[in-house]
């Protein structure tokens, strides 16, 4: 009876041991794949189940949105419906320079403009977790003469010239790119853009020496913004065209030469051509609002000197008291000067040079004031400014990293089993 006894406790130890070795192995095998290879680990558990909320799959096409004044970076990513919907916005770690595209090597400028990532571009091996190379720079850069060299999207939170994620952020957004290879994108889109491009944020930078450039780039956002697909990107003439294909086949487009004959798709025109005219009437309504309330300031400062506290309490003493419009004095038949009687407070009289400022001459306050008329983000032949003046935040610097220092991209031999995806055709504006 002992000795069996002894064999039951025996097998039952053995048992509980044979399970806590394959517990052991389950465990490290997960383990392993979540610490193996960076370049080949998986999108994050919350990511896969956006994914799955959105009806797109692991392998369907990416674009990337940079938005400088933000400091975010959205990754769109293909549904089933064939347009891109809003996957997953990243706070940007670290950017440098200023508002404004790069210019020349060394100046610490963060690129702005339309880049294509391939997967040569892609780094593995980066010094900085993964890293992927903006490809700047790119045909338009290159038609004005700009120089840089390996300005990429990386981790380290560490920037000088670059977009810097934290390691974290660079895993998933290198395994995203990394998936849409495999599934045949031939190439990403990333829009690196200085700031989201509405009417407001057109009125607050069009003082700056790129607004031209950045009208060019708003042209561009709004093909998508329409059409939720990456437009098709060209150059001509020195400047971005988007959607267009040529109307005679076969001529190839010049970045610095002329613009042959481009056709855009009727439907994507006119959509494009409806938002530039809500926008612009949007960016004439609040100039005109800001033109307005700076011509009263300086009435203000004229009646009451230029005091800035006085001037902001009487503007507040306007928009507070009633608007009574004096009748014209009758006229004397004496022939003596008429009488002309003072107001009887000073919000009396703002109130009355704040009604005659809109009624002046029966013209219409925007005319009056000279707000521009004209298309505000039309495209033109106008080549965007290469000069400095700046307006934005200085973002700190730290580490000796990124932009011109960063290394070289090393292609990803993950990438190169990938299957080769069909040819895209050439960028056609």
């Amino acid at each position: 009876m002992a000795v069996h006894q002894s064999l039951k406790t025996r097998w039952l130890k053995l048992g509980m041991a044979v399970a806590l070795g394959f517990t052991l192995a389950a465990c490290q095998a997960d383990e392993f794949v979540s610490s193996g290879p960076k370049h080949l680990r998986p999108v994050s558990a919350s990511i896969k189940e956006k994914m799955q909320e959105l009806g797109m799959k692991a392998e369907s096409p990416i674009m990337i949105r940079i938005y400088k004044e933000d400091s975010e970076l959205e990754v769109w990513k293909q549904t089933k419906s064939g347009r891109y919907a809003l996957l997953k916005s990243f706070e940007i770690c670290k950017w440098s320079g200023e508002l404004g595209p790069k210019i020349k090597e060394g100046d610490r400028q963060a690129p702005e403009g339309f880049y294509e990532i391939t997967p040569a571009l892609m780094n593995p091996n980066s010094s900085y977790h993964l890293a992927f190379n903006m490809g700047y720079p790119n045909k338009f850069d290159r038609a004005y003469g700009r120089t840089g060299s390996h300005l990429m999207v990386h981790g380290a939170c560490s920037s000088r010239g670059c977009y810097a994620m934290t390691d974290e952020q660079i895993q998933d957004i290198y395994a995203l790119a990394r998936d849409s290879f495999r599934g045949g994108q031939r190439s990403f889109q990333v829009q690196a853009l200085p700031f989201r491009m509405t009417p407001e944020n057109m009125v607050k930078h069009r003082d700056s020496e790129h607004f031209e450039f950045w009208k060019m780039l708003k042209r561009g956002t709004d093909h998508f913004e329409v059409t939720k697909v990456p437009p098709q990107i060209g150059v001509c003439e020195k400047r971005y065209v988007f959607d267009a294909t040529q109307v005679v086949e076969g001529v190839p487009l010049n970045a610095v030469g002329k613009c042959p004959d481009l056709d855009v798709p009727d439907a994507v025109e006119q959509a494009v051509a409806a938002k530039e005219r809500k926008d612009e009437e949007k960016f004439n309504q609040i100039v005109a609002s800001i033109e307005r309330s700076e011509e009263r300031k300086k009435q203000f400062a004229a009646i009451f000197g230029s005091d800035e506290e006085t001037a902001q309490k009487t503007e507040g003493d306007a928009a507070t008291a009633p608007v009574t419009v004096a009748a014209a004095p009758a006229a004397n038949p004496a022939g003596e000067p008429a009488k002309v009687t003072a107001p009887a407070s000073a919000s009396e009289a703002i109130a009355a040079i704040a009604t005659n400022s809109d009624q002046r001459g029966g013209k219409p306050e925007a005319e009056r004031l000279g707000v521009p008329t004209a298309t505000a983000f039309a495209p033109e032949a106008k080549k965007p400014s290469d000069e400095g003046g700046f307006f934005t935040r200085f973002i700190p610097t730290f580490g000796l990293i990124g932009g011109d220092d960063e290394e070289r991209s090393a292609p990803d031999p993950a990438l190169a089993a990938a299957p080769a995806p069909q040819s895209k055709p050439d960028a056609k504006p």
